[in-house]
């Protein structure tokens, strides 16, 4: 048996044609969804980019005990598993993430891996002799221009793009070129796993002219003016530049659709379809001016950042073919829908499920998902509401439990651990003590949004925050259950007000 992952970055499930969109062109998307199962209801678990990467690798909720961060030391990992069960495992990527110091220890749990560069201001090409000297459309990024890392960053990308000025140069096309390289050359063997994961659609959404030739249009601003980078920051722009910004997403998603395409063919021609799975999958997806924000952090989760698509062929199930699936799924069962696949143990600290039961016949595996930023608001969705839940005590801290003290792209310093403690064992750290730092910045803090509840079907687009006790108590109670589960920091329940209802 052989199994392929292709995962995207700020996928948007509403920007599927297969899900209902009549604007984009993503035929293969929809190619895919009449071979696969269609999941209607995938969430999204811990958030963003890394701490969902963990969960596809753990199976498990980790934005409780910790933030952005390597896998850790007692982590347990889906594709190291697979490996030392001799099943190959090789990971083709161009997420920038996993080289910086808060990613390190992902792709070194696979058998091999290989990189392409230059996403998102990533580290790469040196050209000392530029110099940044673009405005912006976005009257919120002026401000963050003015800092130097963040000016760096930006100039970085400029340079990187400028290596980039061809179809196959691009990150993208190097990444899928990996990939079907892998699969061309194995595609006749057996046991193995491909994780073929692109940065795409993730801003900024860089793509040539070809592609944005899909979506013509008449932008009134200055389009030079890097127009496909928005900030993370409320939208401050006129509509004409909001719909141009939805244009370069869609440009880029198409590319992202033409290369998921060369998947499918490959599939055809090797006859991958009788004994290989395949997983389409993102980590969140992303707001284009809905709800008056860009991007994701900042605001309160949405639909559009946490309803994510996800479709799954398995080839023992290929009367599947076409069919939707309406059970509430995430992120953290992929790990154990894929080692039931290769016939492996689940460890018992995976919380997610494999989805064998819901690909058959909708069979429900929980009655809610839980899902949130650590240190923020705690989101829970049944699939008809969701409610995010706001601390109500934010002066008690939030802490990170971790053996592996990394931010995103550096490490703790050291003003913070001279008053890092050692917490006792939790019940997922197989024994392991682990240090408690108390988190003074919190990426995608939404606490002073407070508590809000939406009924997704009387108000699906989330306009009218619902006061309805009865519901929110049930709501928090389902948050409270998971936590439980969980084995969160006991202080976690204090600062959510939840102390008083947590059992002795």
């Amino acid at each position: 048996m052989k199994a392929i992952m292709v995962m995207y970055d700020s996928l948007r499930r509403d920007l599927l044609e297969s899900y209902g969109c009549d604007w984009t062109k993503t035929p293969n998307f929809k190619r895919l969804a009449d071979l696969s199962v269609q999941f209607e209801n995938c969430y999204v678990g811990s958030m963003p980019c890394m701490p969902a990467r963990r969960e596809l690798h753990t199976g498990r909720i980790n934005f409780f005990h910790r933030s952005w961060g390597p896998m850790e030391p007692f982590d347990d990992s889906m594709p190291e598993i697979l490996k030392k069960g001799g099943v190959y495992t090789h990971l083709v990527s161009d997420h920038q993430h996993y080289w910086e110091d808060g990613g390190c220890t992902y792709h070194n749990r696979y058998s091999s891996w290989e990189i392409s560069r230059g996403q998102e201001g990533d580290l790469w090409k040196a050209d000392l002799s530029y110099r940044y000297d673009r405005g912006t459309v976005f009257k919120n990024k002026e401000v963050m221009l003015s800092y130097p890392p963040y000016r760096r960053m930006m100039a970085q990308d400029a340079v990187n793009r400028s290596y980039m000025d061809t179809e196959e140069k691009t990150s993208q096309a190097v990444t899928f070129h990996q990939g079907l390289e892998f699969i061309e050359k194995n595609h006749g063997e057996d046991n193995w796993f491909l994780q073929i994961e692109t940065f795409d659609p993730h801003e900024p959404f860089y793509s040539l002219k070809e592609d944005k030739a899909l979506y013509p249009h008449t932008f009134l601003g200055d389009a030079a003016e890097e127009a496909d980078w928005p900030p993370y920051a409320a939208v401050a722009e006129d509509e004409n530049t909001v719909q141009h910004v939805r244009y370069e997403y869609a440009a880029l998603l198409s590319k992202c659709d033409r290369y998921l395409g060369k998947v499918l063919d490959m599939m055809d021609q090797y006859r991958l379809w009788d004994d290989t799975m395949l997983i389409v999958n993102t980590d969140h997806g992303f707001l284009l001016g809905e709800h008056g924000w860009w991007g994701k952090t900042s605001m309160p989760i949405y639909e559009e950042i946490s309803h994510t698509p996800l479709y799954i062929y398995d080839p023992r199930r290929k009367e599947c073919a076409g069919i939707r699936r309406n059970a509430i799924v995430q992120t953290i069962d992929l790990a154990p829908t894929l080692l039931e696949f290769f016939g492996m143990e689940i460890p018992e600290d995976m919380e997610g499920k494999p989805l064998a039961g819901v690909m058959d016949s909708d069979e429900p595996i929980r009655k809610y998902a839980v899902f949130g930023y650590h240190g923020s608001q705690v989101d829970v969705t049944d699939g008809r509401y969701v409610y995010m839940h706001a601390a109500e005590h934010p002066e008690i801290p939030a802490c990170e439990y971790t053996l592996m003290p990394t931010h995103m792209r550096y490490m703790f310093r050291p003003e913070e651990l001279t008053g890092m403690e050692l917490a006792e064992p939790f019940s997922f750290t197989k024994g392991c003590r682990v240090m408690k730092i108390e988190s003074k910045d919190h990426m995608g803090d939404t606490t002073s949004f407070g508590s809000l509840l939406f009924d997704l079907k009387e108000d699906p687009d989330q306009e009218h925050s619902l006061e309805d006790e009865a519901v929110r108590a049930q709501m928090k109670a389902y948050i409270r259950e998971y936590m439980e589960k969980n084995d969160a920091p006991k202080e976690l329940f204090c600062r959510l007000g939840f102390e008083e209802e947590r059992p002795v």
